[in-house]
């Protein structure tokens, strides 16, 4: 399965949409919109709630999450925002399409932002930093969040691939001026394709509200106080919300599975000279979806990956910077691959070709991850166990690593 929350479908999804289906037969006959509590309103009360957060608002994807983000956050034309080199492309994609210029930073062994070379790279420019909580675990946000405020910077949450997760203590998603999450299959929880955006801000709500909604204002209305906006049509289907409301209500048992998984696999994968763990910000915290193992050498990586059928995470085409052409090709020329912007001066397209973050190459060169709850052969995770799984196929999916373990780095088992 993708993701951990598909294991979970049941009675709840089935009983939403049927709700849903029967309020708009029942409606049919109406003049006007239907006036009943919408899935939509629903999932955005109860996901806020879940979260900690004052507000939510839903969308049709993670994709328009972190472009909502940024219209609400200011982010435009001019501005700067910092970016790790290890993201999924969307995280770059938005930020070109807002008009601003992503700013590639350093990965660190969490496969995170490195906080020191984000301190580095800010400038006159920076207008926010963007977390990106990779393979579903936290980013470094205490130290993000003391280096956006000491800067005066916005600094963006990317929860995509950890919804759920905590830091802290604290939900991911909260740390942020705003946090954009994802529904879709590949997610910790699904509505087949989704997304939603947290603030405390009032006034980062209203425009996120107003970008997502042609430019009304939260509730609907077309006149009352906040910023006047062109908006554009990004909600979440009726459908897609009753189905994320009822996977919003199992989260909790989808990661108590998922880490429950997770530590039955690692604990039969004993320590040895060659490979260890990825570091983690906080391993109480993580969602569990996925282990990473990191190679002393680069060779016995890709060895093992091959023994198990998949790729070190260097190769995933839309993950890794450098292996997404698109970059370089924003300052190559007159031709620019983002419609509605120009180019970038060419002297910008050195800081986008590959070798231009030597550690992120590094540790993307060194590492292969396993798959726990999710299974994503593009992220370079198709050998694993899932939430599904016996103890006797996670037993074996743990001999079968062994086994490539034992026969990559003989001398050293």
């Amino acid at each position: 399965m993708p993701g951990p929350g598909y294991a979970f479908f049941g009675e709840e999804e089935e009983k939403n949409i049927l709700e849903a289906v029967r309020h708009w037969r029942d409606a049919s006959g109406a003049l006007g919109a239907p006036t009943a509590p919408s899935q939509i309103g629903r999932f955005e009360a109860e996901a806020a709630a879940r979260f900690g957060a004052r507000h939510c608002v839903a969308v049709n994807s993670g994709t328009s999450a972190l472009l909502t983000a940024l219209a609400a956050l200011g982010i435009g034309p001019g501005d700067e925002v910092i970016v790790p080199g290890y993201m999924f492309v969307a995280s770059l994609s938005t930020i070109v399409y807002s008009g601003a210029t992503p700013v590639l930073a350093e990965i660190d062994d969490s496969f995170t932002l490195d906080v020191a070379d984000v301190r580095g790279r800010i400038g006159p420019r920076t207008r926010a930093i963007m977390a990106v909580h990779m393979l579903g675990a936290p980013s470094a946000m205490q130290e993000l969040r003391e280096l956006a405020d000491e800067h005066g910077v916005a600094l963006i949450e990317d929860v995509a691939q950890a919804c759920g997760a905590t830091y802290r203590g604290r939900p991911l998603g909260t740390w942020g001026d705003a946090g954009a999450f994802s529904l879709n299959p590949f997610k910790v929880i699904t509505a087949g394709e989704g997304g939603f955006v947290l603030t405390d801000d009032d006034r980062t709500h209203q425009r996120a509200f107003s970008f997502h909604d042609h430019g009304f204002l939260p509730g609907g209305v077309e006149v009352g106080d906040g910023d006047l906006l062109f908006g554009l049509n990004l909600h979440i289907t009726e459908f897609g919300a009753a189905i994320a409301r009822a996977q919003l209500g199992k989260i909790d048992e989808v990661l108590r599975r998922t880490r429950e998984v997770k530590r039955a696999f690692v604990a039969q994968i004993p320590d040895r000279p060659g490979v260890r763990r990825r570091t983690l910000n906080d391993a109480e915290g993580e969602c569990g979806t996925l282990a990473v193992y990191v190679f002393d050498d680069a060779s016995d990586a890709r060895a093992v990956a091959a023994e198990l059928g998949v790729t070190v995470l260097a190769e995933s085409p839309k993950h890794n910077y450098a292996r997404i052409p698109g970059l370089p090709a924003l300052a190559a020329g007159p031709q620019s691959p983002a419609p509605f912007r120009a180019s970038l001066p060419a002297s910008a397209a050195a800081s986008y070709r590959p070798g231009a973050l030597p550690r992120t190459d590094d540790l993307l060169g060194r590492s292969i991850a396993v798959a726990i709850g999710l299974s994503d052969t593009y992220l370079g995770a198709g050998f694993g166990a899932t939430v599904r799984s016996s103890a006797e196929q996670i037993d074996q999916a743990a001999a079968t690593f062994r086994s490539a373990l034992d026969r990559v780095l003989p001398s050293r088992s």
